[in-house]
């Protein structure tokens, strides 16, 4: 499967969204994952390298694309089990070409007005793709919510705008946390800095709702089953 993270507005999140469901579906699914980075400040890229430095972290694979990259994607979906593209803060080719290919698109925003202005223009972009791709399951997510009890009407209203689009927006958020940013400079991801904590529960109910229960058991499943292997060898060679 591919799964596109992207959206107009810079700042909402979509790199550490990228970086840290890649982390999930490697670690906690067990798929063969591959990120792609279709940004020019090389955000994605610089944090694999980082990470891939640190040998108790999962080791992720990544490339850079730019460009009219469909047929690079679909090639890569054929090798690996899910590919996630991480892709700028701005209309580029690179992502037109993901959405028109992509069996997920995840559109961060953060409940502002500057960032519900791009709504109109990502629902002609997703207007256009489905032409092509009929098949696409895109969805808003709130990004870097208030957590004052008094903000929660912001959060609502937000949510209500990206609806009177006929857009599905996820139940699902996350909160403003200094964890979002300390796991990605240290070339971590949340869930593995903190993995019983607030933000890794809400990035798991984020990317369980995007994936839907059906696609969520399958990988909760797959997870148990790669454990339930790996206590039997444990047992097999006497190293439990």
């Amino acid at each position: 499967m591919i799964i596109l993270v992207g959206g107009e507005k810079g700042g909402s999140g979509k790199s550490c969204l990228a970086q840290n469901l890649a982390v999930y579906l490697a670690s906690e699914c067990q798929l063969t994952v591959m990120l792609v980075d279709c940004d020019p400040q090389r955000t994605t890229a610089n944090w694999v390298q980082a990470r891939n430095e640190r040998p108790e972290l999962t080791k992720l694979h990544c490339v850079q694309m730019f460009g009219k990259i469909r047929d690079d994607l679909s090639s890569l979906a054929n090798h690996y089990e899910a590919v996630v593209v991480d892709c700028g803060g701005q209309d580029t080719l690179a992502q037109r070409a993901a959405m028109s290919v992509a069996n997920f698109a995840l559109l961060p925003l953060r409940p502002k007005r500057r960032d519900l202005q791009t709504v109109p223009h990502i629902d002609e972009l997703l207007n256009t793709s489905l032409m092509f791709n009929p098949d696409l399951n895109a969805a808003f997510v709130m990004t870097q919510c208030p957590s004052l009890p008094n903000q929660a009407k912001r959060i609502l209203e937000a949510k209500s705008v990206c609806q009177s689009w006929e857009i599905r927006v996820l139940d699902a958020l996350t909160y403003q946390r200094n964890i979002y940013d300390d796991s990605e400079e240290a070339g971590s991801s949340v869930m593995e800095m903190e993995p019983n904590g607030k933000a890794a529960s809400e990035l798991r109910a984020i990317f369980n709702e995007l994936l839907g229960e059906a696609n969520a058991r399958t990988l909760e499943l797959r997870y148990a089953r790669s454990v339930q292997l790996v206590e039997r060898e444990e047992m097999q060679y006497g190293i439990g």
